[in-house]
């Protein structure tokens, strides 16, 4: 028997799908990624075509197994990273999805968890899920699936239907229809898994009025989910891993131990600090959620969600059209006017922690007319790090020691403006990995844990290398008074403040 040369990992994300090849050591063979379509139908509504996805995945996967060279009989197994909350509903039979996913952006249920929290009903969701009550989780996106098309509350309760995530309706049409589960880092983020007992919560599906009939199996995240249907990769794969982008990027990034911290930069920002085996209750709206869960053993975090970092950019690029790539950013950031304060407030699909306000809206404040792209592209990323701020002081509140480095990752971290900025702001030092793309590479860890690829996480741990330290340099009476303007233009935008 050939013994298997890499291990692949598909990163499904919100704005495009990727997949990429890894050899023992962690490093990249091979990747290929697409870019698929936005929708929006109303606004504040975000959807996607989950045919899309499927298609994408099928053809990165393929893409990045040519280029590095490779065919699917090579691969030891496959680990699965996704967008977390968006939901998709579909036929058990066909296979079908019976409308467009509903992207966790999306606000068209905030009166929906209005309604919930009049109805005081947050503490013992919070209790439960260590989720605030908000149209971000999946479990309002469900009920309106169920309430607004016709036949669906019936066909549910009747078994017809299935409810996932991204990757739980992957891993269904990857083994052909034969498995429908999730992992349990996924399931924290539905509102209605209690992330204690580790199982759905029979109270809160009766609060949302969803039948248990359409709910995936919860399994670690390291388990054994099932192998890939013959015909459709050319050999039979097993998928050995899954976990939400945001916790397979906290494994890339190798925070297996208490207190250490990963932020994530892509549509969104998400930092993340590993609590260990005890959840904390946040006092300032951080959510505690499962960082992982391993051979039964659950690891917990707090995380921050903001709800808009690159897509900022996007915004920048494809309705603004004053930049062609979001490469330009840097340049353009290096070439702004000093003297001009510039703020951002991007509340395109409402405020992510900690101040969780779905009727925010953005805005740009302090423009002159000597204001241009150069102070825009200045303002988009400097409100990365301000919101950045704004996670890692509510974490500090919540009794998190002063952080030492941050480790960062995604897309936008190619930027050294915008790292050496974050360091600045933050009063902290910023590294940034060798890969980058340390969610496609978590995922590919917890693919390779089972079955001995990796050597456990310590020998995973030990892959990890930095490409760039940044310390930072601003001193404290500026660091503070920018700041101020931001606190400031955030207040500007709150609804009901």
């Amino acid at each position: 028997m050939t013994t298997p040369r890499a291990i692949l990992a598909i990163d499904q994300g919100t704005t495009s799908s990727r997949a990429m090849v890894f050899d023992r050591s962690g490093r990249p063979l091979g990747q290929a990624q697409r870019e698929f379509p936005q929708h929006y139908p109303q606004s504040g509504w975000v959807e996607h075509d989950a045919e899309d996805i499927w298609r994408d995945t099928l053809a990165v996967v393929q893409g990045a197994l040519a280029e590095a060279g490779l065919e699917a009989g090579d691969l030891a197994g496959i680990g699965i990273a996704n967008q977390r909350e968006t939901t998709v509903i579909w036929d058990r039979e066909t296979g079908a999805p019976i409308h467009n996913a509903i992207v966790w952006q999306d606000r068209r249920t905030a009166p929906l968890c209005d309604r919930l929290k009049a109805d005081g009903l947050e503490a013992t969701i919070q209790a439960k899920t260590g989720l605030v009550i908000d149209a971000y989780f999946s479990a309002t996106k469900i009920a309106w699936l169920l309430d607004n098309l016709a036949g669906a509350r019936a066909r549910a309760e009747a078994g017809k239907l299935a409810f996932g995530t991204i990757d739980c309706f992957l891993l269904w049409r990857l083994t052909g229809g034969q498995v429908h589960a999730t992992d349990a880092t996924n399931a924290s983020r539905t509102m209605i898994f209690d992330i204690h007992r580790q199982a759905w919560d029979p109270e809160l599906l009766e609060i949302f009025d969803i039948p248990e009939a359409i709910l995936p199996e919860v399994r670690d995240s390291d388990a054994a989910f099932g192998a890939t249907a013959a015909g459709l990769l050319g050999a039979t794969v097993e998928i050995g891993g899954i976990a939400g982008d945001q916790q397979a990027a906290a494994i890339g990034q190798a925070c297996f131990e208490a207190g250490m911290v990963k932020s994530t930069y892509g549509t969104g920002c998400f930092a993340l600090m590993n609590t260990g085996s005890e959840p904390v209750s946040s006092k300032n709206r951080l959510l505690t959620t499962i960082a992982y869960r391993l051979g039964g053993e659950v690891s917990y975090a707090l995380e921050g969600s903001i709800f808009i970092a690159g897509a900022a950019v996007q915004w920048l690029r494809d309705e603004l059209k004053i930049i062609a790539s979001a490469a330009e950013t840097e340049a353009l950031a290096r070439a702004a006017d000093p003297g001009q304060a510039v703020y951002m407030v991007p509340a395109f699909t409402g405020l992510g922690a900690p101040y969780w306000d779905p009727h925010a809206r953005g805005a740009i404040f302090g423009l002159t007319r000597a204001s241009g792209p150069a102070e825009l592209a200045r303002a988009a990323l400097e409100a990365v790090c301000y919101q950045t701020r704004d996670l890692l002081d509510a974490m500090v509140a919540d009794g998190a020691g002063k952080l030492d480095t941050l480790r960062v990752d995604g897309g936008m971290v190619a930027n050294d403006w915008l790292l050496q900025t974050l360091a600045d702001t933050l009063d902290t030092a910023v590294e940034r990995p060798v890969v980058t793309e340390t969610t496609a590479l978590g995922a590919a860890c917890l693919a390779g844990l089972g079955n001995g690829f990796f050597e456990g996480l310590e020998g995973f741990a030990r892959t990890w290398r930095s490409a760039g330290r940044f310390e930072p340099r601003l001193d404290a009476e500026t660091r503070a008074a920018r700041y101020a303007g931001w606190q400031d233009a955030v207040r500007r935008v709150r609804s009901g403040v």
